[in-house]
């Protein structure tokens, strides 16, 4: 080939290279760059929508590319949220009230379950009544998270508070092996773990959070305020994923088809399919922002303002956003 031809065929790549590079630098300037979606969630069945959403690909059917990042309690979540680190989040709604209240630019954009949650202790524990815990040491998710408000408040509807016992805070995939090894004597955790600990033949259950609390509001979709304003469109359809899917558990469940489900879950999750296959049956999966959710959220706001949590609580407008 002509040297001259060569040597302008190069030059035309290299300025095709430089533009390009220059084009996409100015496409993320402007905010088309990376769009992908990052959202949390935590380790449990609570979130089972998020992953049969993922694993269906209801996402990119939508051309929504995901990023899915783990936490270990709701607060971490949150604070991750307040940094701009994910856009949407499957979280409990007490960190939530808690980020809220600070003034954490984030909206409740949809439900996602209630209950499922429940105390655990080891069978020579001695502990057989809420009386029977004063004094012992019990392992929750963290103080921010439900279920260290819903021990707060089974206490104190027992005549007893928080300062009664030794509470600390521990990774909930952990809590199975410190039960075993006779670190602690019980824990209040969220499904599946509640079905797993309870398994073992050294456990027994002392209180589901369907009996400590009925109906109460658990799990619900997050999204920040920015991710809101910038990708109104896509938060739309995440909302729509969130209930397709809601309502393929629903249905698979109720047709006594749990297992379908199952298969769906990410393996850290699964670590006994029977078991978790019961653990989806032991709670409702919701989705939506109804009158009926609002009310389950302000009687849970009440109680804990009531029992010093919240100073005080969150108005609609600051908390919810609605398609």
């Amino acid at each position: 080939m002509n040297k001259k031809i060569t040597f302008v065929l190069v030059l035309a790549l290299a300025v095709f290279l430089v533009m390009g590079s220059a084009s996409a630098g100015l496409f993320d300037f402007l905010g088309g760059g990376d769009n992908t979606v990052k959202i949390g969630y935590l380790p449990s069945d609570h979130d089972a929508a998020l992953f049969v959403a993922d694993a269906q690909g209801k996402y990119a059917e939508k051309n929504i590319t995901t990023e899915l990042v783990q936490f270990n309690n709701g607060g971490d979540l949150m604070t991750a949220m307040a940094s701009g680190e994910v856009d949407i989040g499957y979280v409990g709604i007490a960190p939530v009230l808690s980020s809220v209240s600070k003034d954490v630019p984030v909206k409740v954009i949809s439900s996602a379950q209630t209950e499922g949650s429940g105390i655990v202790v080891t069978q020579d524990s001695g502990i057989n009544s809420a009386a029977d815990l004063k004094g012992k040491t019990i392992a929750t998710p963290g103080e921010a998270s439900i279920q260290h408000v819903l021990l707060t408040y089974y206490l104190k509807e027992n005549g007893m508070s928080i300062d009664d016992l030794n509470v600390s805070a521990m990774k909930v995939p952990s809590m199975n092996d410190a039960l075993k090894t006779k670190q602690i004597d019980g824990i209040i955790t969220f499904q599946p773990y509640v079905s797993i600990a309870a398994n073992d033949s050294g456990n027994k259950v002392l209180a589901d959070s369907k009996l400590i609390l009925p109906n109460h509001p658990c799990c619900v979709v997050v999204a920040s305020d920015k991710f809101i304003k910038d990708h109104e469109d896509t938060v739309k359809d995440i909302i729509a994923i969130h209930e397709n899917a809601t309502n393929f558990i629903n249905e698979q469940v109720e047709a006594g088809n749990a297992s379908a489900v199952v298969k769906l879950l990410p393996e850290d999750i699964v670590s006994n399919a029977d078991l978790e296959a019961s653990s989806l049956q032991s709670f409702p999966f919701i989705s939506g922002i109804d009158n009926s959710f609002k009310a389950d959220v302000d009687a849970f706001q009440k109680l804990e303002v009531e029992v010093g949590i919240l100073n005080s609580t969150v108005p609609h407008d600051k908390l919810y956003w609605e398609a």
